[in-house]
């Protein structure tokens, strides 16, 4: 195995872990690793595993904003209630490292929805709901990861 390919995987890997904890960007990672790859391999299947890579990865980031953002305006979470929540994830981030993202996250989107419902009653189905469809968002994001992960591997092993 060559110098290129050790570290493409090593950003693979990290992409791969930044889509289970948001703190580096994944599928973009995901990408740059293969993109070294293609560039080492220098040859036209090399070139065609990238561009079926970043299709997947594409295809991935699209679907993951589509099907939670629709699931959220079906339970009618508004968008400032995500807001919050990210905001309040940032801010648990630095002030609980790693762990503080998700505390922060769903602390955030139940405080904005209990304000803007009124009480704990309205404002928790809410704040399930939005959780819910973060986590399939990261399921998605997680899956065209994958993918793209192995049709790289299959480049690799191919080509």
């Amino acid at each position: 195995m060559n110098t290129a390919t050790v570290l493409a995987a090593v950003f693979v890997v990290c992409g791969l872990a930044g889509v289970i904890v948001p703190v580096l960007p994944g599928l973009l990672l995901v990408a740059v690793g293969v993109l070294l790859w293609a560039y080492a391999e220098s040859s036209a299947g090399g070139w065609t595993v990238f561009g079926l890579a970043v299709a997947v990865l594409v295809l991935g980031t699209v679907v993951k904003y589509i099907l939670p953002g629709r699931r959220l305006r079906e339970g009618g979470v508004p968008w400032i209630t995500m807001a919050a929540g990210a905001l309040l994830g940032v801010f648990g981030f630095f002030l609980i490292p790693v762990i503080g993202l998700p505390i922060g996250f769903v602390l955030g989107i139940y405080l904005a929805e209990f304000l803007r419902l009124g009480n704990h009653a309205s404002a928790w189905p809410s704040t399930v709901q939005a959780v819910k469809a973060v986590g399939l968002s990261m399921l998605i994001e997680l899956a065209a990861g994958l993918l793209a992960t192995a049709v790289w591997i299959a480049g690799i092993i191919f080509l």
